[in-house]
């Protein structure tokens, strides 16, 4: 199944579900019980807005042997983790926004693990059980200023700098799917996820013992090699094969 959330005229958001290209609105907790009214909105109707609302952002630096090696950097003996504020999500379709501060803002192409149930201490075996299903972002980074803050914060945390959607997949097999990115029609990124240092499993393990994970988190698995400079009147857009496409303009920031 594909969740989504999707606004109409000026009603407040609503999860819904799709069917070729149809929209069925979600009624009671998605998350607990809850009912599938039939799909019957053509999905052109309707405005997609972030497809959840996250507690938090959790992301993964260097889970590609490739992107940390491009980096100058060593392959992590343990996950490396590290937060971006739900200030900073936007849309499938919504514009990301370069601050003047940085000289040098990066695309970051990115599996998504959406989490379904809440835990703590979730052995690797019984991660599947805690999660929702899977989508698409882009951790849209700072370079410049990661490099010189010394940590991440600021680099990753600014307005616009989380990316994700369209969608929410259910059925989604993340053991070995073909990431891409292109900007302005350019292959920059290609990978397939079973290159990742550190599997889904042994992410949401790591991750669950030292903070409980609460139904709707993220979880940002890392980035193929490729990154590359984003410019004001660009458009990224973040293919994962058997998942969707995540596509966003790019403007710089005004005072």
């Amino acid at each position: 199944m594909r969740i989504i959330r999707y606004q109409t005229e000026n009603e407040a958001p609503k999860y819904g579900w799709l069917l070729d290209e149809k929209v069925g609105e979600i009624q009671g907790d998605l998350f607990g019980q809850y009912r599938r009214r039939d799909a019957k909105t053509p999905l052109a109707d309707v405005k997609l807005v972030p497809p959840c609302e996250p507690t938090k952002i959790l992301c993964v630096g260097r889970n590609y042997v490739e992107h940390a090696k491009e980096m100058g950097n060593d392959v992590p003996k343990v996950p490396l983790v590290f937060m971006k504020p739900p200030s900073a999500i936007i849309a499938n379709g919504e514009t990301v926004l370069l601050p003047q501060q940085s000289k040098q803002i990066e695309h970051e192409a990115e599996l998504v693990v959406v989490i379904g149930k809440r835990g703590r201490h979730i052995k690797t075996e019984e991660a599947k059980n805690h999660i929702l299903g899977y989508t698409i972002g882009n951790d849209v980074t700072a370079r410049d200023l990661q490099k010189t803050d010394g940590q991440w914060t600021r680099a990753k945390g600014f307005d616009t700098f989380c990316p994700f959607g369209p969608w929410i997949d259910t059925d989604f097999d993340p053991a070995d799917a073909v990431v891409t990115c292109r900007v302005n029609g350019q292959m920059r990124q290609m990978a397939s996820t079973r290159d990742m240092v550190f599997n889904v499993p042994t992410l949401i393990a790591y991750i669950s013992s030292f903070t409980t994970l609460e139904p709707r988190d993220l979880i940002f698995t890392g980035t193929p090699a490729g990154v590359g400079e984003l410019k004001n009147g660009d458009e990224v857009v973040v293919e994962i094969e058997g998942l969707g496409v995540l596509k966003n303009p790019v403007k710089a920031e005004g005072r």
